[in-house]
């Protein structure tokens, strides 16, 4: 089963804009990451039909919950904490909150997911986690032409050579407002 790590950017790399809170949970700015999505409807779509479960951290959790209303996530929704609370069921779906790392919370997903693709969708601390632990197998950006200068920057602190990509796909979306870009996470043989 395919493990997505999924992420809006900015051209210089940022996956949020600075000073980021409840009332601007993208920072800054940050809204202009994802305003393609309404004018691409069934690349969001494409993406909630083809995954079973969806993981993201505490902080995209606390900061979405309330705006959110719902579960805007495909399938079950796992969220990487170290704050571990009972399940919070909604309409059309629930959140179970796992505190004992990234593979548990893979884990549990997959086993939610089925056959299907699980998504992690971040933030961008969650992202990286995943990355580092080799968790990853595709990688989905939406490159957005934005330049924040500040705020949280999705590949941090990550290792020179510790992700290795090949290119997969490459599509410019029918306005310019973004570059969907998907690249397979090469694992080393020895």
């Amino acid at each position: 089963m395919t493990v997505i790590m999924q992420s809006s950017i900015s051209l210089d790399g940022f996956s949020a804009g600075p000073r980021i809170s409840r009332d601007r949970p993208l920072g800054e700015g940050g809204e202009r990451l994802h305003t393609w999505m309404p004018d691409e409807p069934e690349l969001t779509a494409a993406l909630s039909a083809e995954s079973g479960a969806t993981i993201i951290g505490r902080r995209m959790y606390d900061v979405g919950v309330d705006l959110w209303k719902d579960v805007p996530f495909p399938g079950r929704c796992f969220v990487l904490t170290h704050e571990v609370r009972a399940d919070r069921r909604m309409r059309s779906g629930s959140f179970t909150f796992v505190g004992d790392g990234p593979r548990s919370a893979l884990d549990q997903a997959r086993a939610a997911a089925g056959d299907r693709p699980v998504v992690v969708l971040g933030g961008a601390e969650v992202c990286r986690q995943f990355l580092r632990a080799g968790l990853i197998d595709e990688i989905r950006l939406q490159l957005v032409p934005v330049l924040f200068g500040a705020g949280t920057r999705l590949f941090d602190g990550l290792e020179p050579r510790q992700v290795e990509l090949r290119p997969l796909d490459t599509v410019t979306s029918r306005n310019g407002d973004v570059v969907h870009l998907r690249y397979r996470v090469l694992r080393e043989t020895s």
